[in-house]
């Protein structure tokens, strides 16, 4: 069973000619023939009563050209979906790290929405690697994600790197120490840091493991808001991104930990599957839009 011979045949209705159907389509009235004959033997029944003028459709005709309309439906909207240059409408959906997302989205949505009305985002918020498994699985379109530079994707994904965002560790203000220090000479104060999963928690973890030293973790919770407001408490340190530290309410009861054998900066990924169809437009423009507002933050900090 063919699209062409479903073409065929409810162009043949449509028309109720044989000759019609043919100028319709640009063919000759043998290939319609043909087409509507095949599209027969493969359902195994008569779509016309031949014996008619002009020429009209059986009772199951009737119920399989309905059908065949949906289909046809169906397939011109499959179309539109890969067609690059086709206008984007429907669903976007995205998904943003946790960490960041409070100060990225607001300016890139807003600028999405003017300048794809017909789409309308879904936003759903996660650390790195579930946001690249969700793409995986096809549960999202596209995502921006914090990994270290160099880092290697999945071959189905396309990563690019649109940023970086500097980390810094900090403390309270009286517990600063006078002069440039290392982190055995303070891991022991303990962490305040986001649950296991989160990039940031694991890099610095890496770095102690590396030297011998062990990740103490004080307290774990979500918002880096919270976090610094409990490391302003002086209940243990903090690893967060410089923007989040400068706009944070505690800035002031804060200090920024001056390690000399620990300065992390990650990168800001825009990873997508290989083939988006008429989202590709929408997706590059969701990269620009959010390392862009980095970027603003970053400047105002």
């Amino acid at each position: 069973m063919k699209i062409d011979d479903i073409d065929a045949f409810v162009e043949v209705i449509r028309c109720q000619s044989i000759s019609h159907a043919a100028e319709s389509l640009q063919l000759t009235q043998p290939a319609i023939t043909r087409r509507v004959q095949n599209f027969e033997q493969a359902l195994g029944v008569e779509l016309f009563d031949r014996n008619t003028k002009p020429l009209k459709p059986t009772l199951i005709g009737t119920r399989v050209y309905e059908q065949c309309r949906l289909i046809l439906r169906e397939m011109d909207a499959l179309r539109e979906l890969v067609a690059t240059d086709a206008p984007p409408t429907g669903l976007l959906r995205l998904g943003v790290p946790q960490t960041i997302g409070d100060v990225v989205l607001l300016d890139a949505l807003k600028h999405l929405r003017t300048e794809y009305p017909d789409l309308r985002a879904q936003v759903a918020t996660g650390w790195g690697s579930q946001l690249v498994g969700k793409i995986e699985r096809g549960e999202l379109d596209a995502a921006a994600a914090l990994f270290p530079a160099g880092k290697i994707f999945p071959d189905n994904i396309v990563g690019e790197s649109i940023g970086k965002m500097e980390l810094v560790v900090v403390c309270a203000k009286s517990q600063l120490p006078k002069k440039p220090c290392k982190l055995a000479d303070v891991y022991q104060n303990g962490w305040i840091l986001n649950p296991d999963g989160c990039g940031f928690r694991a890099g610095l973890q890496r770095t102690l493991s590396d030297q011998g030293l062990s990740l103490r973790v004080n307290l774990e919770t979500f918002g880096t808001e919270l976090q610094l407001g409990l490391v302003a408490d002086g209940l243990g340190l903090g690893l967060v991104p410089r923007p989040l530290l400068e706009r944070s309410a505690h800035v002031e009861q804060l200090a920024v930990m001056p390690l000399k054998d620990f300065k992390p900066v990650m990168d800001l990924w825009l990873i997508y599957p290989h083939f988006l169809g008429n989202l590709q437009g929408p997706v590059d423009a969701f990269g620009k839009l959010v390392a862009a507002s980095l970027h603003k933050i970053r400047n105002a900090a």
